[in-house]
């Protein structure tokens, strides 16, 4: 009992861990845009720098964001198959 407490415990502690990490990271990108727009303001056009900048760093975003949630299932798959061979 005590394993499956430890590890369903450390699961919510992984996946708060990555529900964290994608706020921070949605925050960031908001305040990107909100420099990007004091920089370059929208003037109608979906063409241009601005465009081009705000497409990359969703892109980058993104990248990020899925690269945290792969590292965070390997870590739970790991962890999920070690404690289930120390409980043999």
């Amino acid at each position: 009992m005590i394993a499956t407490q430890t590890k369903d415990d450390g699961n919510t502690r992984i996946v708060d861990s990555i529900e964290r990490a994608e706020q921070v990271s949605l925050e960031a990108v908001r305040n990107f845009l909100d420099n990007v727009d004091s920089v370059f303001p929208h003037l109608g056009g979906d063409e241009g720098p601005r465009r081009k900048i705000i497409d990359s760093a969703f892109k980058m975003t993104e990248q990020l964001v899925g690269a945290a949630n792969q590292l965070a299932r390997n870590v739970l798959a790991v962890t999920e198959k070690a404690l289930s061979e120390s409980d043999k």
